[in-house]
């Protein structure tokens, strides 16, 4: 939850460095951490293991923290099981007295997810406005641009419809948050954004929380800077192989 804000234990820093050394040759453009402790411990291990953006700047944001459980909080799980269970609900559903319920989470990561679809669509407009400034289109993978579990680059695939290729914009966003708010924002992509998934996803893994440290990776396309509708594709859910 929110209410306890405990660094990362000695096992945490460890799962942390493994991720940053996963990461290494991924040149981030941005970072955004939740303002917890344990995320912003997180996030720094990660860059400090990169070997391109040791320096950028980890942007914190009160948006990307975990769901608030009320008066659960700091309390072992099975607590909040027995609540719910008491209360006659689901655990992943149910929420406890003083906490945030799913959709007042889900609103939370829609609206850090259209902040960065902004920025993104900011980005390239100012890249178009400075003089000299070209449309850059998909080329060939620089080592920095490739991710460990995938020989694509981040960056989208030219479009061979209309005879052009389409603009890329140079944002690779890391985001570091927690396991409840992740599965609530992926949930978001894929039922009210229509996010395509790996084909051999199942349903446990889709609704599983993510392990400590897991990463997945999603590349978004805003055709012609168009914000309501982006084209989300999920790469890879939940990766631990780094674990």
């Amino acid at each position: 939850g929110q209410g306890v804000d405990e660094p990362l234990s000695a096992t945490g820093f460890r799962q942390a460095d493994a991720a940053g050394l996963f990461l290494s040759n991924v040149k981030f453009t941005h970072v955004f951490s939740s303002d917890l402790l344990r995320t912003k411990q997180t996030a720094a291990a990660i860059l400090g293991k990169n070997k391109f953006c040791k320096d950028l700047e980890i942007k914190y944001d009160a948006r990307l923290r975990e769901r608030k459980y009320g008066v659960a909080e700091g309390r072992p799980l099975a607590d909040l099981k027995a609540m719910a269970k008491d209360a006659g609900e689901q655990c992943p559903s149910f929420t406890p007295p003083g906490g945030e319920t799913l959709d007042e989470v889900r609103e939370r990561a829609r609206e850090f997810f259209e902040f960065l679809c902004r920025l993104a669509v900011e980005l390239e407009q100012k890249g178009h406005s400075k003089p000299g400034a070209t449309i850059r289109s998909s080329g060939t993978c620089g080592e920095q641009f490739v991710f460990p579990w995938t020989s694509h680059c981040s960056e989208a695939e030219p479009s061979s419809e209309g005879g052009g290729s389409s603009a890329v914009l140079d944002a690779n966003i890391l985001v570091v948050s927690h396991g409840a708010y992740m599965r609530n924002w992926i949930g978001y992509f894929v039922s009210d954004l229509n996010c395509t998934l790996p084909a051999n996803l199942t349903k446990s893994q889709l609704s599983s929380v993510s392990p400590n440290t897991g990463v997945s990776h999603f590349i978004i396309k805003l055709e012609n800077g168009k914000l309501l509708k982006p084209e989300i594709t999920c790469v890879c859910l939940n990766q631990d192989s780094h674990l």
